[in-house]
């Protein structure tokens, strides 16, 4: 009893002015995870792929070890050690994985495409390489926690303390999303965030330690033999409170994936949005965690308030998707100051940071108040701190993780976001009648018969479940307009027409008829090709142009699916033998059906084989070698897109062009500004020095470009072309159709080359994998328009291109007149 004194007095002691240091080492620490989690992401997307498997794998290792982290804190380390120092050793061992992973990251991605094949090995590689890459840091990241728990003790006190902890480590995530996604990548690169991440780690550890030393540990008041107990037996812990926390981990990741899926439609999905949505998530988490551990101190009944939460949350859940679908998208077109914000990037930021937390918010406070607040539940005032923390840790952090992989890869694609949505509620609706029906009728069970306590059960009961029926039946389904047009509000109203509506694995995907006439397909809330003569004119030259540079192709292969227009292109050409179509989203290719007519019904030609993947990761992984490939994936400024647009993405090409082998890139004038452009071109022409630059618009005033790279030089034989023209009937209708049927036509499309262009990219910023410079330039953008003066600029440079037009004396006439 006298050790059992002394200790709670050294806490109440030390607790007067450590609490505020921890709570600040703390914020360091969740701001390195982030950093570390934005970085590794980042760089291992780019080695196993981007495809749902690949993210899969992603999210189960990183956040699988930190559930494995917690389970296995109070196993291996004994509580007789101080807590401070063993976090101070967590921390440490932290950021020198950090710096490992520098250097074993790149070895990682040559061994991975030497040995990865297709199929299940190929999957059960893409697992091992995130397991050993990811697996030690998170187990560490884990066990901070449980470890920290460990000196705030077991009291009420105590965990309400360890729930400001946790409440100061998402505060911290927090930061290090911003910091990270505005500034360290967007300046610099994953080298620089990952020196940053290591020197927090660094600074948290010398600080613990210097605690550690000012203040001794007078041991574990009752901690267990580690071997000799299991870390996940409840003991005398409700179970009802250990498995409501892991449905609230479920619910809660599973929401922010729905969350992310819509509000990046209606932001725009750059990489700033992806962040600034999260960031919001991980402030609703913190706020309600700071709320959750005030009230885990003030009340002997944390139980009760956990069951109310979970019953709140039957409301927010309804109240986000009205918001989300009907409400905020009005804020874009309301009051008359809001035409300023599309003048200042940080206004339009702030602007989506409000509308993000209006429709969110009060669920994600609800969901963060649970885990202290299940914490307190759990507590029973005896044994090791550490431990308890731990159970709670890991089966909150399990459910998260389950949630995150089954909404991400199952429930959205099979039953869309709206029913979504409504499992979210029905899962919130079993967690409050776990907790919430069993604690308030322990709250006055004194004073009631036994009889009155059946009474309440089915009363209660009965209007858990009402409440449950209206929140579900409430939900507000997705908006079709929103899935089709994102953003632009008031494209909404222009659809005449649904003929496919689909949120996929990797994205949502539309197609719709147009007000005018015009059948469109929408990616990622955009759209991105439609049989308007314009976009239909450069869906046919990514596939002619190459084609007819080369002279013969055999193999080509095509890069992103879209109407499947420039696949159908290279049907017209019978010396083709082998089609291959690479597309991540398989929703894609069923949209691409409502296209068949434009396209050739290139999905049913022979020679045709769809690879269901995404672009660099075939290309890094495969051993065949093409003629042609063409380039068209979605705009830059989408999240990871920029991936197709870097040097390495080139050099990648390359590698897969037989000699003579032409490769075509599209290029957006549109929602971009000069920088992005120019970084686009720059990063293109380093790559194929002599590029050749193709205007798709027919008033040659510029809206999309198409590249046009070789090994060597590029030589267009004009007397060829016309020669066969005039052979082929079905090419020459697919070229005239577009404004392109003779060779003269073709050749006016001639916008540039990079040799001319030199001075114009000598201040580029070229794209790069460990920076991709592109996706922050493109990101900030998006609400440009100024395609006429890029392209002005651009054709200021111009000459004519004898060496590379071998034509006739009457068409290189017809021609210089254009010079």
């Amino acid at each position: 009893m006298a050790d059992l004194t002394r200790s709670d007095t050294m806490r109440r002691r030390w607790s007067r002015w450590s609490t505020p240091a921890l709570l600040v080492l703390f914020l360091g620490s969740g701001c390195a995870a982030l950093i570390y989690e934005l970085v590794w992401f980042h760089v291992l997307r780019l080695v196993i792929g981007s495809s749902s498997i690949s993210i899969a794998a992603l999210l189960v290792s990183f956040m699988g070890g930190m559930a494995l982290g917690s389970l296995m804190f109070p196993r291996l380390v004994p509580g007789a050690w101080h807590p401070l120092r063993v976090y101070a050793g967590i921390e440490l061992a932290i950021g020198a994985i950090g710096l490992v992973l520098l250097v074993a990251l790149p070895t990682a991605q040559a061994v991975y495409v030497t040995a990865v094949g297709y199929g299940f090995g190929g999957v059960l590689l893409r697992a091992l390489v995130c397991v050993i890459c990811l697996i030690p840091p998170t187990m560490l990241m884990g066990a901070t926690l449980p470890a920290v728990a460990r000196w705030a003790g077991t009291t009420r006190v105590g965990m309400a303390r360890t729930g400001l902890f946790y409440a100061a480590n998402t505060i911290g995530a927090v930061a290090g999303v911003l910091l990270a996604s505005f500034y360290l990548l967007r300046l610099f690169d994953t080298v620089t965030a990952t020196f940053v991440a290591v020197g927090l780690n660094v600074t948290v550890a010398l600080l613990a330690l210097l605690l550690a030393a000012r203040h001794p540990y007078p041991g574990s008041d009752a901690a267990p033999t580690p071997s000799t107990s299991s870390v996940l037996a409840t003991g005398s812990v409700r179970p009802a409170v250990l498995v409501v926390a892991g449905l609230s981990g479920f619910a809660s990741l599973g929401a922010e994936v729905v969350w992310t899926r819509q509000l990046s439609l209606l932001f725009g999905a750059t990489v700033y949005n992806f962040s600034l949505i999260l960031a919001v998530f991980l402030s609703g988490i913190g706020g309600g965690s700071l709320a959750g551990a005030w009230a885990a101190r003030r009340t002997a009944r944390g139980d009760l308030v956990l069951g109310w939460c979970q019953v709140a949350l039957l409301a927010a859940l309804p109240y986000g998707a009205y918001m989300i679908g009907y409400v905020i998208p009005a804020w874009e077109t309301g009051p008359s100051f809001l035409p300023s914000v599309y003048e200042s990037s940080a206004a339009r930021f702030l602007l989506d940071i409000a509308r993000c937390g209006a429709s969110i918010g009060p669920a994600a406070l609800f969901w963060g108040a649970s885990f202290p607040l299940a914490l307190a539940a759990a507590n029973t005032g005896e044994g090791d701190a550490g431990r308890l923390v731990a159970r709670v840790s890991v089966v909150n952090t399990v459910g998260a993780l389950v949630g995150t992989v089954l909404f991400s890869l199952w429930i959205i694609p099979a039953l869309g976001t709206q029913r979504a949505q409504q499992w979210l509620v029905v899962v919130a609706a079993v967690a409050a009648g776990l907790v919430w029906l069993p604690a308030a009728r322990r709250a006055d069970a004194g004073t009631r018969q036994r009889a009155r306590g059946r009474v309440w059960r089915v009363a209660g009961g009965t209007v858990l479940l009402l409440i449950a029926g209206l929140s579900v039946a409430g939900m507000s389904d997705t908006p079709r307009g929103l899935i089709a047009f994102g953003r632009d509000i008031g494209g909404w109203d222009s659809i005449a027409r649904y003929h496919f509506v689909d949120e996929g694995v990797n994205a949502s995907v539309a197609v719709t008829d147009s007000n005018a006439g015009y059948r469109q397909l929408h990616i990622s809330g955009k759209v991105v090709a439609s049989t308007m003569d314009l976009d239909m004119r450069v869906q046919r030259m990514l596939g002619h142009v190459p084609a007819l540079a080369h002279g013969a192709p055999r193999s080509v292969l095509i890069v992103g699916m879209g109407t499947g227009v420039t696949a159908g292109a290279f049907v017209q050409y019978p010396e083709v033998e082998r089609i291959v179509i690479c597309e991540i989203e398989p929703a894609v290719l069923e949209a691409s059906a409502r296209f068949s007519d434009e396209n050739q019904a290139v999905l049913s030609d022979p020679r045709t084989e769809v690879i269901y993947d995404d672009a660099r990761h075939f290309l890094a992984t495969t051993d065949e070698q093409f003629d042609v490939i063409t380039s068209d994936p979605i705009h830059p400024w989408v999240r990871g897109a920029a991936s197709l647009y870097s040097v390495e993405y080139h050099e990648l090409v390359q590698a897969r062009l037989r000699p003579g082998g032409v490769v075509a890139q599209w290029v957006p004038l549109y929602e971009t500004n000069m920088a992005s452009a120019k970084s686009q071109i720059g990063t293109f022409v380093r790559s194929f020095p002599d590029a050749t630059l193709w205007n798709s618009d027919f008033l040659d005033a510029g809206y999309d470009l198409v590249l046009i790279g070789q090994s060597g030089p590029t030589r267009l034989d004009g007397e060829a072309i016309a020669r066969r023209l005039n052979g082929d009937a079905a090419l020459y209708q697919s070229l005239s159709e577009v404004g392109l049927g003779s060779t003269v036509e073709l050749l006016q499309t001639y916008a540039g080359r990079g040799s001319d262009l030199e001075p114009w990219l000598r201040d580029a910023e070229i794209n790069r994998d460990r920076s991709l410079r592109l996706q922050y330039l493109a990101g900030l953008a998006l609400d440009f328009q100024d395609a006429y003066n890029i392209y002005a600029t651009i054709v200021g440079y111009r000459r004519y291109p004898s060496d590379v037009f071998l034509v006739s004396p009457a068409d290189e006439a017809r021609l210089r007149q254009g010079y």
